[in-house]
């Protein structure tokens, strides 16, 4: 790993970021993500367990940099990593709805009303990668977009989670309707609970912003709402756990049906 000492110069343009933390610039160089160059803290130049062979297979620059530059330049949890990179790419909605049909799979989107909380953003994309979940669709303004912070919650799962960004959610649900696709919203108020609904037809999970919910033009354009039926005192989840659990048992149903195709179970 050729590495010189210095430090980062100029104004990054407008097509370039910087991200931070070990698994999301690993991720980034082995899903292929042009990346510029790699800083890495002096206290840890020899404990970067991936980044020298993938940085040297692809002979992409690494600069040894004071902990301070970190410091000052990153929220905690840096790990003295990081990375020059092209901004993501969004993936236009049409191709984002012909992953499924490529793949041969029941499709499952996840499309998120106005979340604004990056942690939040981060967490659900590191769900929908773990889940399966062919694509996840959000809004341009009034909602968190991918950026460093979304990838360093995603542990580098939002490398590999294709999302579509659109002025209006609601016209993004109205063309998945369009193919098919019943729209699962997830509503605390719900009548049905998640373990009364059958999820193995082509469907996209539906979830609303901290706090206050899908909105009610949204939550109208649902075919079903479900609720996760709680039993505690606090009768509230944060989205991206109840993303997971609603997720989960959607994979759950899937497989299990599979299974019963095959009379396995």
């Amino acid at each position: 790993m050729k590495t010189k000492k210095t430090r980062p110069t100029g104004k990054l343009s407008s097509d370039k970021e910087l991200i931070y933390g070990l698994n999301p610039v690993l991720e980034a160089l082995r899903a292929g993500r042009s990346v510029r160059r790699v800083f890495v803290s002096s206290g840890r130049r020899n404990r970067v367990p991936g980044i020298k062979e993938e940085t040297e297979r692809k002979r992409i620059p690494v600069e040894i940099l004071d902990p301070l530059f970190f410091d000052r330049s990153f929220p905690k949890g840096h790990q003295g990593i990081a990375a020059e990179v092209s901004s993501r790419d969004y993936m236009p909605l049409d191709q984002l709805l012909d992953i499924p049909r490529i793949k041969k799979l029941i499709p499952f989107f996840l499309v998120i009303d106005c979340v604004e909380d990056p942690r939040n953003f981060g967490a659900i994309l590191r769900v929908a990668d773990a889940a399966g979940i062919h694509g996840v669709v959000i809004q341009s303004h009034r909602s968190v977009t991918l950026g460093p912070e979304v990838s360093k919650v995603s542990a580098g799962a939002a490398e590999y989670v294709p999302v579509s960004i659109t002025a209006n959610i609601k016209h993004a649900m109205h063309a998945m309707k369009e193919r098919g696709i019943t729209m699962v919203g997830a509503e605390a108020g719900a009548k049905a609970s998640l373990w009364d609904v059958d999820f193995n037809v082509p469907l996209a999970l539906v979830v609303g912003s901290e706090g206050k919910g899908m909105r009610k033009t949204v939550c109208a354009l649902c075919d079903v709402l479900v609720n996760i039926p709680m039993h505690g005192k606090i009768n509230s989840l944060n989205v991206s756990v109840a993303t997971g659990i609603l997720s989960f048992e959607i994979i759950r149903q899937r497989h299990r049906n599979n299974l019963k195709k095959f009379k396995i179970c």
